[in-house]
């Protein structure tokens, strides 16, 4: 059988971790970002470990150097979002976070079509960041998400580097790994005696599958088969499903600077996939 189109792929990984970034925020009041993210990273190590069964013999120390940075990126990415949608709404903190992704685009483009998508988007980022204090722009959730964002362009370049160096999802188990690890400490401080609660184990669980396990497999996969330029723009989407998530679940309300950006973010991402030729899927593997 052939494999589902990357585009569809990537659709499935944007639905389920921003939902389940709107599902993490509600648990923040008992078990605080860094309790989260704790939680969500060793969960999703430990299914995926004992899943994929990962093996470092006959693995150059290219390829371990690698896997660890990715780690180290996933760990850092995911702790400073959590830290900034405490402060932020969800709509509002990918949006600007966006800003990750569209450096990659910058950075790989080859055609003078990208750059006017990729201003579109930019200047849709900029007016939520200089123009959207009723929207609940403060300094330091700007501060955080930018870090987030910088780790963000920094996961999609690795991220298909440790795809294509490791057999089926070998890597990102390792990765989760090393994430985890480095955010145990900042985990145990904040989230405390409830991390050992029922519920927070729970919803932890829930985390764990809709905000990494899932989404992090198939943008692994998708990667394989799509540039990391164009896989930055197309997560162009990502704002818009967003800011649903935070209506839907967080109850958030969306004000006309966020909805004008929205709407510039989400055009760039239109205009992008519309104009770029489709190349021929790969073949899947056996």
């Amino acid at each position: 059988m052939r494999q589902p189109p990357p585009e569809v792929l990537l659709l499935g990984s944007i639905a389920s971790v921003q939902f389940g970034s709107a599902f993490a925020d509600t648990l923040f009041p008992k078990a605080g970002p860094a309790g989260l993210v704790m939680l969500r990273l060793v969960l999703s190590a430990t299914i995926l470990l004992s899943i994929a069964r990962p093996s470092l013999r006959r693995r150059t120390r290219r390829d371990i150097s690698a896997a660890i940075a990715f780690g180290l990126i996933l760990g850092t990415m995911n702790w400073t979002f959590y830290e900034a949608i405490q402060r932020l709404p969800l709509g509002v903190a990918v949006t600007i976070e966006f800003v990750g992704p569209l450096a990659v685009a910058v950075i790989g483009s080859r055609r003078p079509l990208d750059l006017l998508w990729i201003s579109l988007a930019g200047g849709g980022v900029a007016l939520l960041a200089f123009r959207g204090e009723r929207s609940g722009v403060h300094a330091t959730g700007i501060v955080l998400v930018l870090i987030a964002a910088a780790c963000w362009a920094l996961y999609i370049v690795l991220s298909k580097r440790v795809g294509s160096a490791f057999a089926q999802l070998d890597g990102l188990a390792i990765a989760l790994g090393v994430g985890a690890v480095i955010v145990i400490p900042a985990g145990i401080v904040e989230g405390g005696r409830a991390l050992l609660w029922p519920s927070v184990l729970a919803g932890g669980l829930g985390v764990a599958l809709l905000s990494s396990l899932i989404p992090y497999s198939l943008e692994i996969i998708a990667l394989r088969r799509l540039p990391a330029a164009r896989f930055g723009l197309l997560m162009c989407l990502q704002p818009a499903v967003a800011t649903l998530a935070g209506v839907v679940v967080l109850g958030e309300s969306i004000s006309t600077v966020l909805v004008i950006a929205l709407l510039m973010v989400v055009a760039a991402s239109v205009g992008t996939t519309l104009a770029s030729p489709r190349p021929p899927l790969a073949e899947p593997e056996a």
